[in-house]
């Protein structure tokens, strides 16, 4: 496998209450990886977290207030001093001998390498199914095949990842948000395929809770790369709707009726609404493409 350069890598762990976890992984990366620099962002958990950070001798980023794994991942972004960012889970999810293969795929020019998980590392069969609408999703948005929209393991360059913090939400979709803006501004992505252990511990997601939040991403990763895309379905089959309507009411009641120029307005407006999301968007980027 190839030898990396430890030295400019930095291993970022979001964690929350993940002190038995930690204690299990710490130590692996420590061996693996001696020279790297490794950062725990502790988001205000209850546990042993610090204490084991000082065991190991990691650094340890606490934030003030529980930011939520976005924003734990922009604090550690923050800290890290490497070239390149490693961003794993601290639940002992995530294998860290896989970070090697992450690597790689940066050394042959990439600008991101992402974990896939396959189905069966999938946490459950319904979190399986909302992967994959969202990967089915992204993959026409972006004309491109991805893998797995929402893994948090991943390796990427500093300068770029950085260049899109601003745009990074403090939930638990920011893997969303940076996969779409690095496809957007034009940076070049790869997969590996990985395993995924089953985590210690309590996992943090709602699936009540935080299935309305994942179901609004599904619009995020379209407004994020190209609006148009979503709105001018929308608006094309509020036209179509309009105008199947307008051909009934005109020959079943020989009028146009106020219910058609509803539906044709609605239309019209939300194609104007995607055709400004396209420029502000475009406006976002201007500086990445």
């Amino acid at each position: 496998m190839t030898k990396i350069n430890q030295n400019k890598i930095s291993i970022i762990l979001p964690a929350r209450n993940e002190a038995s976890s930690l204690e299990n992984l710490l130590p692996k990366l420590k061996s693996l990886y001696p020279d790297a620099q490794i950062i725990v962002v502790d988001d205000k958990s209850d546990d042993s977290t610090d204490a084991v950070c000082q065991k190991y001798n990691v650094d340890r980023v606490a934030n003030k207030r529980h930011l939520g794994n976005g924003g734990s991942i922009k604090a550690g972004a923050r800290k890290a001093s490497g070239k390149r960012l490693v961003f794993m889970d601290a639940d002992g999810q995530h294998n860290p001998e896989d970070i090697q293969k992450l690597l790689a795929k940066l050394d042959e020019g990439y600008d991101m390498a992402v974990g896939a998980r396959s189905k069966k590392s999938q946490a459950s069969f319904g979190r399986f199914l909302a992967n994959t609408l969202y990967n089915q999703l992204s993959s026409w948005i972006v004309n491109s095949k991805i893998l797995d929209l929402t893994s948090g393991f991943r390796a990427v360059d500093a300068k770029k990842f950085r260049q899109f913090l601003y745009l990074l939400p403090n939930g638990f979709s920011y893997p969303t948000t940076i996969t779409m803006s690095f496809f957007r501004a034009g940076y070049a992505l790869a997969y590996v395929p990985i395993k995924v252990k089953k985590r210690i511990g309590k996992s943090h997601i709602n699936l009540l809770k935080d299935g309305v939040r994942f179901f609004i991403i599904i619009f995020k990763v379209g407004t994020l790369y190209s609006p148009l895309k979503i709105f001018l379905p929308i608006s094309f089959a509020h036209f179509v709707v309009g105008i199947t309507y307008y051909f009934y009411t005109y020959i079943t009641f020989g009028r146009f009726t106020n219910m058609s120029a509803l539906l044709f307005i609605a239309a019209i407006l939300i194609f104007l609404i995607g055709l400004v999301s396209e420029q502000i968007t475009t406006l976002i980027y201007k500086e990445h493409n």
